[in-house]
């Protein structure tokens, strides 16, 4: 473990108190070298669908027009943008995310794609473990192929489960480990044949070694629901997308 401190300009100046990050070092080694190409990889891999689960997953949290909104291991900011365009001039987005070379790229976006919307957003480099927020802050949270990263679900469930407020709900959008045998040989040669290959022209093939091993340690749609019933939440269900190769968790407070 060690600590990292935030370097990236933030859009706004933050109002929120800088953390340490506290998290598997590997991990966020990881995340700060596939940043470069991350965006990239991802439409090459899914052939552009990916866009498509976040947007279900943005609908899913039943996000709106003036709220207070966290994208959680935001990445370059994909889910962001699209909590952004929700929230609206009067709502706030917080993309917070471990990785700062992430965050920088997701704030240099911002400033390219100049949205007037996106004025509304704010980067936060924080811990998912550890959250820089006040109880039942958010109107709703999202989180995008992050759950599988963390070192403590259950402890990252609690503090979505903390921050956000009544009634309000998270969603999150992950690879599906399915029980479907035929689903999960796909999944698996998918990784094997087209996924590993793909980032090996870009000397990330290692790095994306470590998908498959976060998905055979990931949790089964109906262990989320447990997970998330666990933490507090009144209501959860899981729910299967893009052929079953992804899975779609929404809790309700």
């Amino acid at each position: 473990m060690h600590s990292l401190q935030f370097s990236v300009p933030l859009l706004p100046t933050s109002r929120f108190k800088r953390h340490s990050v506290r998290c598997a070092s590997d991990r966020q080694q990881l995340f700060n070298r596939i940043a470069p190409v991350y965006d990239n990889l991802n439409d090459l891999l899914s052939l552009g669908q990916h866009r498509i689960w976040k947007r279900m997953a943005v609908s899913w949290s039943g996000a709106k027009t003036g709220d207070s909104l966290l994208d959680l291991c935001c990445g370059s900011g994909d889910l962001t943008f699209f909590m952004s365009e929700k929230a609206g001039a009067d709502g706030k987005v917080i993309g917070l995310d471990f990785s700062k070379e992430q965050l920088s790229i997701a704030s240099s976006r911002q400033y390219l794609l100049s949205k007037a919307c996106y004025n509304n957003i704010e980067w936060v480099e924080g811990d998912a473990l550890d959250l820089p927020f006040s109880n039942g802050y958010f109107d709703a949270i999202t989180m995008g192929y992050g759950l599988r990263n963390v070192v403590d679900k259950r402890r990252a469930m609690q503090e979505m489960f903390r921050v956000l407020k009544p009634d309000s709900r998270v969603s999150i959008l992950d690879f599906n480990k399915s029980m479907q045998p035929f689903t999960a040989l796909f999944q698996e040669w998918m990784i094997d044949n087209v996924v590993v290959p793909t980032a090996t022209v870009y000397g990330l093939a290692k790095e994306y070694q470590y998908l498959k091993t976060s998905i055979d340690d990931f949790l089964t749609g109906k262990e989320l629901e447990k997970l998330a019933l666990d933490a507090g939440f009144s209501y959860a269900r899981h729910y299967e997308i893009g052929g079953g190769l992804m899975g779609n968790l929404v809790a309700a407070r």
